[in-house]
Order: structure tokens, then C-alpha cells, then sequence
């Protein structure tokens, strides 16, 4: 009895026993504590910003825009070259879902970013929509650059539509990470326009709202010639204050409980726009196509809006990939390799900084090489057309995705030190 006793204790000691789990059922990380309200949101823990999970832990989001079952349509071609894929492949966009969220996990994600598939939304992932409010009112916004008159009573009403129909239904889910309200609005001149939003104002028609307001500014501000710099920024603000408190409102009116995580700034944001937006958003969200994190601007939009900010689209794209590459933001590097390497030093970069608390990356599959609905036609993509992955990349991002805590802890033990 004793020596069977003992031969059990020995077999116990030398079997190797299932680690703790490092993170909770969202991502969170168990070993780093916050404040547990059941949904995501925002704090800072020991001087350092962190998402923080339903259930209390620190989070970093790991994403993915456009996890897609039928990605891009081709328009030459007239359907979605991965979409025929998918559907050959998977038999139906639940079961793509499901196989698409292992993946994701292995390879250390754990957010699905903007414009993806709603079967996506319950793969025990985090998931972040968007919600289109200026561009469900004015078609091709994103595209040509148009603008909202957001003082008028359609704005508002709108944002109330959009709320009440995309946020109401999912207020109690915790795997919401929150609401992005517009993807790269024009503050301003851009590569779209070169009119400044006042100049654009002052030309919708008399009876508008909005261009009652620039002219009541230009009046207040007694410019009767052409307007300063100083008022085509002080409109700027304005505009910016209404558009992101109507938001806000629209959105808590309709979902208490998540967050509002910006309108994605394309590469740039005016500081009288930074100005207009604080306090009503959760996390500041910016796009950008550089080869190096634009470390700078991301400061100071935390200085000025006292809020923690997220790379929302960053990508790198290949020549060796054999898509074209000539429509698309971004410069293209040679090879799958270096695609990998920008990626871990891009993050490795972020990662440094106090206040960033995640990234999402663009985008789930490449464009096809025959153009999607604006031409872009590139290497995007953690998987190919043929939803084959491009192991070098997907590799890193295993490897990399979960030391990413722990290189943000070490930093802010470096700079402690400092």
C-alpha cells in the first residue's frame, strides 16, 4: 500500500502539469490588475494606460481590420476572388468564423477590428464596429472627401438612427471593445481637397446650418475679407466639438456601457480638432501608412486630450508578393521578411510609449490583384487570396503578440529608472 502510494506521488511530481493561464477569457492580463465593471474601458495602472477587461485585467488590443468572409470585390472581374474562396473552402461564413478565430488565436490576436464579419462578433474574441454616423448621411465621404454639415438637425438625428439601430442591440455584450464612429474624416485640406473646412462651410447653401455658423464666427471674430488662419482654426474646433458630442451623446444615449474610440484620423490631426474632441472620446484612434510610428503626433495628442491613444490601420506590404502594390497607402518593401521586421519594430516602438493600448493591423486578406472598389491592389493581408497565411508574417506576430505586455511594462520600469 505504501509503495503504491509512493509510486503515485513520483508519477504526480514527474508528470508535466498545465501552466497558469497568462491571460483571462479576453485577453487580460492575469498578473496586472484594474478595476472589474463587466465591459471594457480605460485606466491607468501603476502610470501607464491600459484597456482593461470585463473581468478586471490589463489589455493590450491586438487586432485585425476587415476579417472578412468574402473580403474585396473585384468589380473588373464582378465578385470576390476570396469570397469564392472562403465560400469553397468553409461552406458558410460561421463556419469560416470559427476557423478564421483559431488562427487569430494562434497567432496571438485578440481583437476584431472595423468592417468585419458580424459572424466574427461572437468567436470569443474582442470586437470593435464601426458605425459610419457622417458617412450614413453622405455617400463616398471616405472616398471624396465630402463633409457633413453636422450642425444640422439630419446630423443629429442621424447619429440618434445609427445608435439606435448598431449600439442598442449589443450594450450588454462585454466582448464589445467599443464604437468607432467614422473611419478618416477631412478636418481639412488633404489628398482629397485643398479646402479648408471654413472654406467649404461658407460654400454650402445659405439656408444651411453650418454655413450660418461659419458666418456667425467670422462676424463674432470681426473678419469681414478673407479669414485668418486663426479663424479657419477656431472653425475647425467648433466643427469638431459638435460632430464628436453628438456622437457621444447618440452613442451613451443608446449603450451606456462601451466605449468611444474616435474616428480613426488619417495620418493627421489638427490640434484645434484634438481641442474639440476631449472629453468625448474614451481612446483617440489615428491610421498611418509610415515605415516608423509617428512617436511625436501620438504624444501630443495625449497631451492635449489627456486620452490614451491606438493605431487603428498600419500595414507593409511586399514586392515579392506578386500583387501589383500601386494602389494603396504606403510604400512597399521587397520582401516577406522585411514585412515581419517593420512590423515588430513599428510595434516594439508603440509598445514604449505610456499611452498607446493597442494596434489593429490592415488587414485580414490581401486586395486582389485586379483592384477592389477604389484600385487598391496590395499585399496587405496576413493570409493570401487563396487564405494560405503568409507564415514569415503570421509567424512574427506569434512569436511577438504575447511578450507585448511585457516590453510595455519593462518600458515604464525603464523610464522609472531614467
Amino acid at each position: 500500500m505504501r509503495l503504491a502510494l509512493a509510486m503515485t506521488i513520483l508519477a504526480l511530481a514527474i508528470t508535466p502539469q498545465k501552466e497558469t493561464a497568462v491571460y483571462d477569457r479576453y485577453g487580460g492580463l492575469l498578473t496586472l490588475k484594474g478595476t472589474r465593471t463587466g465591459f471594457f474601458h480605460v485606466e491607468q495602472i501603476r502610470d501607464r494606460w491600459w484597456i482593461v477587461t470585463p473581468d478586471g485585467h490589463a489589455f493590450i488590443s491586438k487586432g485585425v481590420c476587415h476579417v472578412s468572409y468574402t473580403a474585396d470585390h473585384a468589380p473588373s472581374l464582378g465578385y470576390s476572388p476570396y469570397g469564392r474562396v472562403t465560400e469553397a473552402k468553409y461552406g458558410s461564413a460561421q463556419a469560416w468564423a470559427k476557423a478564421t478565430a483559431e488562427r487569430m488565436k494562434s497567432w496571438g490576436l485578440n481583437t476584431v477590428g472595423a468592417w468585419s464579419s458580424p459572424e466574427m462578433h461572437a468567436q470569443g474574441l474582442a470586437y470593435a464596429p464601426i458605425l459610419n454616423v457622417a458617412a450614413s448621411i453622405e455617400r463616398d465621404l471616405w472616398l471624396k472627401g465630402g463633409v457633413v454639415d453636422v450642425f444640422a438637425p439630419t446630423f443629429l438625428e442621424g447619429a440618434r438612427r445609427v445608435a439606435q439601430s448598431l449600439c442598442a442591440p449589443h450594450k450588454n455584450d462585454p466582448w464589445l471593445l467599443g464604437y468607432f464612429t467614422d473611419n478618416e474624416l477631412r478636418w481639412g485640406a488633404d489628398w482629397r481637397s485643398k479646402e479648408s473646412l471654413l472654406q467649404t462651410f461658407l460654400k454650402m447653401p445659405p439656408e444651411a446650418p453650418g454655413r450660418k455658423k461659419a458666418e456667425e464666427l467670422l462676424k463674432a471674430r470681426g473678419t469681414s475679407g478673407d479669414p485668418t488662419p486663426e479663424d479657419t482654426a477656431a472653425f475647425q474646433r467648433m466643427v469638431a466639438e459638435q460632430y464628436f458630442r453628438v456622437c457621444r451623446e447618440a452613442i451613451r444615449a443608446a449603450d451606456p456601457n462601451h466605449m468611444v474610440i474616435g474616428c480613426r484620423f488619417a495620418g493627421y490631426s489638427p490640434e484645434p480638432v484634438l481641442q474639440g474632441l476631449k472629453g468625448h472620446v474614451d481612446i483617440v484612434s489615428y491610421n498611418d501608412y509610415g515605415f516608423e510610428p509617428p512617436i511625436r503626433m501620438l504624444e501630443r495628442i495625449v497631451e492635449i486630450t489627456g486620452r490614451p491613444v491606438m493605431i487603428t490601420e498600419f500595414s507593409f506590404k511586399a514586392r515579392d508578393s506578386g500583387l501589383p502594390n500601386t494602389r494603396g497607402a504606403g510604400l512597399p518593401v521587397d520582401t516577406q521578411q522585411d514585412r515581419a521586421d517593420k512590423f515588430e519594430s513599428y510595434v516594439r516602438k508603440l509598445a514604449a510609449l505610456p499611452a498607446w493600448v493597442g494596434y489593429h493591423w490592415f488587414e485580414w486578406c490581401d486586395e486582389p490583384k485586379e483592384g477592389r472598389f477604389d484600385g487598391e491592389n496590395s499585399n496587405y493581408g496576413l493570409v493570401r487570396i487563396d487564405d494560405t497565411p503568409w507564415e514569415i508574417l503570421t509567424e512574427r506576430f506569434a512569436r511577438l503578440n504575447p511578450q507585448l505586455e511585457a516590453i510595455c511594462t519593462a518600458a515604464r520600469a525603464d523610464r522609472d529608472r531614467e
